[in-house]
């Protein structure tokens, strides 16, 4: 199956975000695109490299339930 490319509206509507923050992210050069004339495409694979690099994992407390500032009046 051949690489599909999305418009910023497209990633934006992806990411649950205006247009105005996948056209940071194209600005910044903090994810991949391609640029076709004067048209900017992003591959779904780089969206997706995007998103994995920038999820950060969960972290498991042996303190579950309690906060990390002591008791609580």
């Amino acid at each position: 199956m051949p690489e599909q490319y999305l418009t910023v509206a497209q990633v934006a509507e992806r990411l649950g975000t205006s247009d105005r923050f996948p056209r940071r992210l194209i600005a910044e050069r903090r994810i991949a695109f391609v640029k076709i004339g004067t048209h900017v495409r992003i591959s779904e694979s780089a969206l997706a490299a995007y998103i994995e690099a920038s999820t950060v994992p969960a972290i498991r407390s042996a303190r579950l339930g309690r906060s990390r500032f002591g008791r609580t009046a």
